[in-house]
Formats: structure tokens, C-alpha cells, sequence
């Protein structure tokens, strides 16, 4: 089995600048990425898709590949994910490199680590899944969620306001930090999610959400008291 992981990270950012190559505590987020997947020796590739030279130098730096480049097309607002992942493995097989795996981790993962890494892989393999990828529990019950009409606050599910939390099946959602797959059934579906998936389920305190400088400061405190 061959492997690659892939860490987008574009140049733009309109929320926070230079998100993907900020401090996070000690050393630029995307360093984290990089590391956790280096470390977990699971891959024969660990490269950075960027359309900035000097996210470019910094991937580099820590130890990623950068070999090209995004295109125009990819480097856009509107490229998602998966745009970039296709560009990806299509550019190394016209150098005749070719993978069986595809693992896309995000530039700004820094809770990423490299067990969850390995882990995943493994259930992949041992649940025959096509992808496997990071969610968490939500917090609160969704059941019981409420919205504003009109200016007037009422329940979506008003059945369900006498039942106990306990008694809610689980929901979850997708934690943003990692997926793998096959390359065979990327390329078909073109998507990290399937009708073959399998979760890695991770706590509170290993999410976060980084699009505004509260986010930044809840993601800091949350690393060093799962770190020190």
C-alpha cells in the first residue's frame, strides 16, 4: 500500500490573516499537520497544496514536500477540498507516482495526533470502509433545538420537551481535522464521505473551530490542558 497525505492550505484568508502559517502557541499551526503526519510514518508522502510561496517555505521547513504549485483554478474561493485532492494525485501520477490511500489533513488541525492517524487507517483496513474521518458529539441535545420566527422562539421538535437527555440517540458532526480514503473510491465519489464510512470519534477538548480570535484563544487553552 502506498500513501499520500495532503495538507491544503491556501494563501488567503479573510477571517484571520495568514491563518494557515500563525503562531499557534510555539510555531506555525500548519506545523502540527506536517509533524503528526511525518511522525506516524504512515505515509511515502507528505505534502502541502499551496498557492503561497511562503506557506510553500514553511511546509518545507518542517519537513512537507511542496512539488507544485495550485493552479488558478484551485486556489480560488470556490475550490473546495476535494478540487484540491483530485489536482493533487493527478499531478504526481503524470510523474508516475501513484498512491492507494489518500489522507487529507487540515492545515489548521493542531490536536491532530499521531495515533488518531494511525487509528484510522487501521479501522479502514480492518472494516473494509472506502473512507474513515474525525466528528465529535454535539454538546446539547439537537432534538430539542429551538428557532426564531416572526421574533418568537419555539422548539423545532416540541415532542421532545419532556424527554430525558439521556434517552436522545447521539448525534455527531464532522470534526474538520482529518480524512482518509481509498484513491479508488475518492476518485469515484469525489468526496471524504460515503455510504462506507467509518468514524474516528473524538472529545470537546480535541475540537475547536478556528474562524475568529476567540476561536484562536479556545484552541490554545484547550492544547495545553490536554498537553501539559
Amino acid at each position: 500500500m502506498r500513501n499520500i497525505a495532503i495538507i491544503p492550505a491556501r494563501g488567503g484568508s479573510k477571517r484571520i490573516p495568514h491563518k494557515n502559517i500563525r503562531l499557534f502557541l510555539e510555531k506555525p499551526i500548519i506545523a502540527y499537520s506536517i509533524e503528526a503526519a511525518i511522525n506516524s510514518e504512515l505515509f511515502d508522502e507528505v505534502m502541502v497544496s499551496t498557492d503561497d510561496r511562503q506557506i510553500a517555505e514553511i511546509a518545507q521547513l518542517y519537513g512537507a514536500k511542496v512539488p507544485f504549485l495550485r493552479s488558478a483554478t484551485t486556489s480560488n474561493d470556490t475550490a473546495t477540498t476535494s478540487m484540491v485532492v483530485l489536482e493533487v494525485l493527478e499531478q504526481y501520477e503524470k510523474i508516475g507516482k501513484h498512491f492507494d490511500t489518500v489522507t487529507c489533513i487540515y492545515a489548521t488541525a493542531p490536536f491532530v495526533t499521531i495515533d488518531q492517524l494511525k487509528e484510522a487507517h487501521e479501522k479502514m483496513e480492518q472494516g473494509h470502509f472506502d473512507t474513515v474521518f474525525t466528528a465529535v458529539a454535539y454538546s446539547y441535545p439537537v432534538q430539542r433545538r429551538l428557532i426564531i420566527e416572526d421574533g418568537k422562539i419555539r422548539m423545532v421538535h416540541p415532542e421532545y420537551v419532556d424527554t430525558c437527555s439521556q434517552d436522545f440517540q447521539i448525534n455527531y458532526h464532522d470534526a474538520g481535522q482529518f480524512y482518509v480514503a481509498t484513491v479508488e473510491s475518492f476518485r469515484k465519489e469525489k468526496r471524504f464521505w460515503g455510504k462506507n464510512s467509518g468514524g474516528i470519534i473524538l472529545s470537546e477538548l480535541e475540537v475547536q473551530d478556528l474562524d475568529t480570535e476567540t476561536d484562536w484563544k479556545l484552541a490554545e487553552m484547550k492544547y495545553k490542558l490536554l498537553h501539559h
